[in-house]
């Protein structure tokens, strides 16, 4: 998170469009792949400097909504958020903290 805390925007591939068809898979052979445009979604970032904070709740709103989005479109939760590159700087994550 400490690494995308001072974008003013964050894009997220949401999909690919090959040949004007939308698909929400990677596309799997190199020939596909040179044909598929990607799909973004515009989230807004935070910009503020998270690496001193060590519980989820101290994250800026963005923040936690763009973990939220993520897992939403991955269908896995979220279970570690790093804050910067010390292991000190690593959260577990409650799934109750995250969606509230």
């Amino acid at each position: 998170m400490d690494v995308l805390a001072h974008f003013d925007e964050l894009k997220v591939c949401v999909a690919y469009e090959i040949d004007g068809v939308r698909v929400d898979r990677f596309p799997c052979d190199a020939d596909t792949l040179r044909r598929a445009k990607p799909v973004y979604e515009t989230l807004p970032g935070w910009n503020s400097d998270v690496t001193q904070l060590r519980e989820l709740d101290e994250l800026p709103v963005n923040a936690r909504r763009y973990l939220e989005r993520i897992a939403e479109l991955i269908g896995v939760p979220v279970s570690i958020v790093s804050v910067g590159p010390d292991r000190e700087q690593t959260m577990f994550v409650n799934q109750d903290e995250l969606l509230n």
